[in-house]
């Protein structure tokens, strides 16, 4: 069960150990400060990831499985007019969603600080890219980043990435020359995957499943910094789930983080500084537990805006079957991606990325396995795009094959399909947000969270112009298509941020530029909550640079 009582003497306590907390906490660490992290999942072990991969290749298991998400536990609800399915989105543990994702190190551009006074959409951020420029540098050394400077519409760099980029796959190719007919630049993906041995992990041996599990550790995830700053002293209390922050008789300051340990007991753990870096759900969740006769809308909520502007990526998804081999499934990322609509001239264009992926339609498991009861369609699954193919074949009334019957259908079925997936720059709205659901609780009679998230019709007509793109690209492709399938969905793929905003007017916003509470003098938030906005792009990379940016602030001005 491993000691789970509180460190005495703290400087500071973050709450959560996903890539932000662990990144502040190595940091600060390493610079000689007392740091305590209280992680509300558990910590998986190393070896046990051959298993977790066994799971996720099994038909009748889904993504909540691998990780160890518990309904009861991780209880939501969800409003709005899109059912949010946030347990698909989020894993609870030592590495937080670093341990499923893609692995994507995307830098935001310097027209996404800009919207406001570029486009008249939204807001400016309070800071730009050149005050992230530095730490962009910074995040992709710590987290390991492959890739090439070969995108010449992209936000500028400074230095070379730490490594190579992987090659090209071979539908890139088939791609690639459509895009070059239609005048639409292409380049290189960026990715938190080593090409070669870095930072003493082993380079990509191709197991194909990076999300949701990387068996090989080649994949960057926030474990090797709980494990950093644990070396350097730091510590790491896992299964202690944060039920609320306590402050003085005043409100300005907090004294103690309560959280409850799996044998029942409750615990407050002191510190000088305190960071919540607990994500885009429950860094405002957490806030609005805090309520008291000080802040009775919520700690630090003063502005009303915690919870507010919740934001995630739309995806426009154009599936379907050539009469020629794509080559698919074979590699578990992307390595061709565009920004040529990036960044519009007008602005009721909208932004969007197009992304050529390299796993499309059913694999050799799922045609074989899947001949009855398909574990879900493409409707239903938006994180596994192109397995309509699945359902297609489950579906017909044809007895189980097996055998030189079922290999004929393999080799015709399988490694034909493709998807290029585009993703479209929300818009932050006041009426999208977390709030807590009053009347439904989790295991300790607190309320869950709420997301309510609704569609808007900028992001409708961007989704709609990425589709004309996209099915202008596969009418120019060297092949024919057997079917093609357009697939809308506002469910996104996790990236939920904008719930606790940056700004520097505290009527507006709920933390200063420095990430530091307007309300609160000792508690900063970080994460991809203080997202002003969030782009048409990945966002771990820009949340690990505030990190290492609020870890400098609170080394050289704070502690």
């Amino acid at each position: 069960m491993g000691d789970r009582t509180p460190s005495t003497g703290a400087d500071v306590c973050i709450v959560g150990a996903g890539p932000a907390g662990t990144l502040v906490a190595y940091r600060l660490a390493r610079a000689g400060h007392d740091v305590v992290i209280l992680e509300a999942g558990e910590r998986f072990e190393f070896g046990d990831r051959p298993a977790r991969m066994e799971v996720s290749l099994r038909p009748g298991h889904d993504q909540t499985e691998v990780w160890g998400v518990e309904e009861e536990r991780d209880a939501f609800t969800s409003g709005g007019d899109v059912p949010y399915p946030l347990n698909l989105r989020r894993a609870r543990g030592v590495g937080g969603s670093t341990l499923h994702w893609n692995g994507r190190v995307d830098r935001l551009s310097p027209k996404d600080f800009e919207m406001g006074s570029r486009y008249g959409l939204a807001a400016d951020w309070p800071i730009g890219y050149e005050d992230l420029r530095p730490y962009y540098a910074a995040a992709e050394r710590e987290l390991g980043a492959a890739g090439a400077d070969d995108n010449p519409l992209g936000p500028p760099r400074e230095e070379p990435y730490p490594m190579d980029a992987f090659p090209s796959s071979y539908s890139d190719a088939l791609f690639a020359e459509a895009c070059e007919e239609l005048g639409i630049e292409t380049h290189s993906i960026a990715g938190a995957r080593n090409s070669e041995p870095y930072d003493g992990r082993s380079p990509c041996v191709g197991y194909g499943t990076c999300s949701p599990v990387c068996p090989s550790g080649a994949k960057y995830s926030a474990d090797v910094h709980a494990r950093k700053a644990e070396a350097e002293g730091a510590r790491v209390i896992d299964r202690a789930v944060v039920r609320r922050l306590e402050h003085d008789d005043g409100g300005d300051r907090v004294t103690a983080a309560v959280y409850r340990t799996p044998d029942g007991g409750t615990h407050r753990q002191t510190a000088r500084q305190f960071v919540l870096a607990a994500g885009g759900v429950e860094n405002p969740r957490l806030l609005l537990l805090s309520r008291s006769e000080a802040h009775p809308d919520g700690l630090a909520n003063s502005s009303g805006a915690v919870g507010r502007y919740f934001m995630e990526h739309p995806l426009a998804i154009l599936t379907g079957e050539l009469e020629t081999p794509t080559g698919q499934n074979r590699i578990g990322f992307s390595t061709m991606e565009s920004y040529q609509f990036y960044e519009p001239d007008r602005p009721s264009d909208g932004s969007f990325r197009l992304s050529f992926l390299n796993r499309a339609g059913p694999g050799v498991v799922e045609l074989a396995l899947g001949q009855r009861d398909p574990l879900r369609s493409l409707r239903d699954a938006v994180t596994a795009p192109g397995v309509s193919g699945l359902a297609e074949v489950a579906d017909d009334a044809r007895p189980i094959q097996w055998g030189d019957d079922l290999l004929e259908t393999l080799r015709d079925r399988y490694g034909n399909h493709f998807t290029i997936m585009a993703e479209i720059e929300p818009l932050p709205d006041p009426a999208n947000r977390v709030t807590l659901d009053e009347e439904r609780t989790d295991e300790f009679g607190d309320p869950v969270p709420e997301v309510s998230w609704s569609r808007g019709d900028h992001g409708e007509r961007t989704i709609e112009r990425a589709f004309e793109v996209m099915e202008r690209i596969v009418d120019r492709l060297d092949a024919e298509p057997r079917w093609t399938e357009r697939v809308r969905t506002w469910h996104g793929v996790g990236h939920l941020s904008g719930t606790t905003r940056m700004g520097t007017d505290p009527g507006e916003s709920v933390v200063d530029p420095d990430l530091r509470t307007h309300d609160v003098e000792n508690l900063h938030v970080v994460g991809s909550s203080p997202f002003v906005t969030v782009g048409a792009t990945a966002p771990t990379l820009t949340i690990a640079a505030l990190a290492l940016r609020l870890a400098d602030h609170l080394d050289g001005e704070v502690l």
